[in-house]
């Protein structure tokens, strides 16, 4: 069934803009700072499932399949600080599914650090940016036209989790989207959305481009960053 999510990926890549591994430019992550978390991040192994080098071109489906764990070389233009810094040392799924999975759940057995580790890794984290999330190109802001493109023009909820009033409602096979605006900045969403074989290469999330206008898209960020 692994590779069957694979086959998915590609699928749904070819029937909505094409597949294309080869033309994608990666910039390298920022290395600002951080050096401590840095020497955290590598002792403890955390490099084992986590890439934090920009990844190179023409990234096949066997390189995708073979990950165990998100890529975190842009880490620092997609998260909150203050989210990392928490969820390390206190973390729970993101994921309902095992990563690239649709038949695996999630163990939710990633290790946990202690409050100062947390905070050093989480400072090396938000070093890594890329300059494909432009600050201040998206701000969280909520509107029905958002929902609307989210809900009934989308259907994101199909793949992802939201909160309706006191239930958890929507697919397991993409992260959830419940508290994403704690977890996600407004404009690494946008720039997901804009471009999402950039940040991932082979990925199941849809391309909406030629779907949604550029304005649509921003609006959509921007709902998505106050879930």
């Amino acid at each position: 069934m692994k590779n069957f999510f694979g086959f998915i990926a590609v699928a749904s890549a070819l029937l909505i803009g094409g597949l294309d591994l080869t033309s994608q430019s990666f910039a390298a992550p920022s290395a600002l700072g951080g050096a401590g978390g840095e020497a955290l991040f590598n002792s403890k192994k955390c490099n084992e499932c986590h890439q934090v080098k920009a990844p190179a071109k023409g990234k096949t489906i066997q390189d995708a399949m073979s990950k165990k764990g998100p890529e975190l070389w842009y880490a620092g233009s997609k998260f909150r600080e203050g989210f990392l810094k928490e969820w390390l040392a206190h973390p729970k799924p993101i994921r309902p599914m095992a990563y690239y999975s649709l038949t695996e759940r999630n163990k939710g057995d990633h290790p946990r650090l202690s409050s100062n580790d947390a905070a050093s890794v989480a400072e090396y984290l938000m070093s890594l940016k890329t300059p494909e999330v432009k600050p201040g190109s998206a701000k969280a802001a909520d509107s029905v036209k958002g929902r609307v493109i989210f809900e009934k023009k989308l259907g994101c909820y199909g793949c992802h989790q939201v909160s309706k009033g006191d239930y958890a409602v929507g697919g397991l096979s993409g992260p959830t989207l419940i508290g994403a605006g704690k977890r996600l900045t407004p404009e690494w969403v946008y720039a997901y959305l804009m471009n999402p074989k950039y940040f991932g290469g082979v990925t199941g999330m849809p391309v909406f481009t030629g779907v949604l206008g550029n304005e649509e898209m921003k609006i959509l960020a921007e709902y998505v960053s106050t879930l």
